[in-house]
């Protein structure tokens, strides 16, 4: 049997679709009572708790996502709402919600959606790119070594400034960087054993390809070859520290 859920993950949805106005006052009901408190009434971030969270919660109102698997500026596609939802940030406020059922998940992405105006034009929605599975050196540790440094030189010219010599967040220009919403936008300390994006050479090869919409992180598709992306993955990777840093 076709469940509302299993239709909707096969849409997938990349174009505006009609609101189901059913979906969305259940997506309603999901949000007042899991996500209201945090992202606010209005999805503008400024719900009772974002004053005490850092970094402040997500609005929803310019339609802007981070964490994707389209090209830097488009919306993401279902499937990206889907697992930010479900398996939440590391570091921030945002947790799992995998207490969820399958359908609530829906209806309230449906509600989120609801807040901007730029999920109702076609030019904004884009397929997910494709990107290529980590390359079968990452299985042995001698060739994990020797394209870590490379990827650290790749690091030093492309990330440093921004993400540090010992990509701890601290690079020279870190203390300028803003956000689309005027808030400080701190890049990331790449040593700690847990990412926003997730943990795996796929997850930070995403973040490389599609850049963080709304922030400095811009995409590296145009400026970095695949196999370069790759060798920064594997120094990335080999500075994880696994209790994360000492502060």
């Amino acid at each position: 049997m076709l469940t509302l859920a299993s239709a909707l993950a096969a849409a997938d949805q990349t174009a505006p679709q009609a609101l189901d106005f059913n979906l969305y006052m259940q997506g309603k009901y999901v949000y007042e009572r899991n996500c209201i408190v945090c992202h606010g009434a209005r999805g503008d971030g400024n719900g009772e708790l974002s004053a005490t969270l850092k970094p402040k919660p997500r609005s929803f109102r310019e339609g802007m996502f981070k964490f994707r698997s389209t090209p830097y500026g488009m919306l993401p596609t279902d499937a990206d709402l889907r697992r930010t939802i479900t398996h939440g940030l590391s570091g921030t406020a945002m947790g799992m919600f995998s207490h969820l059922q399958a359908e609530e998940v829906e209806a309230v992405m449906v509600y989120v959606k609801s807040f901007s105006r730029r999920w109702r034009k076609p030019e904004n929605y884009a397929p997910a790119m494709k990107f290529p599975p980590p390359p079968e050196w990452f299985k042995e540790a001698g060739a994990v070594k020797t394209h870590a440094e490379a990827g650290k030189k790749l690091f030093t010219a492309n990330c440093a400034a921004c993400h540090g010599e010992k990509a701890d967040g601290k690079g020279a220009a870190a203390v300028t960087l803003k956000d689309i919403w005027g808030l400080p936008a701190a890049p990331a300390d790449l040593r700690q054993p847990h990412l926003r994006c997730g943990d795996g050479p796929e997850d930070l090869y995403r973040v490389l390809a599609t850049g963080l919409n709304g922030t400095p992180m811009v995409s590296f598709e145009a400026t970095l070859s695949a196999a370069q992306r790759w060798d920064i993955i594997a120094y990335v990777l080999s500075i994880r520290l696994p209790s994360g840093p000492v502060l």
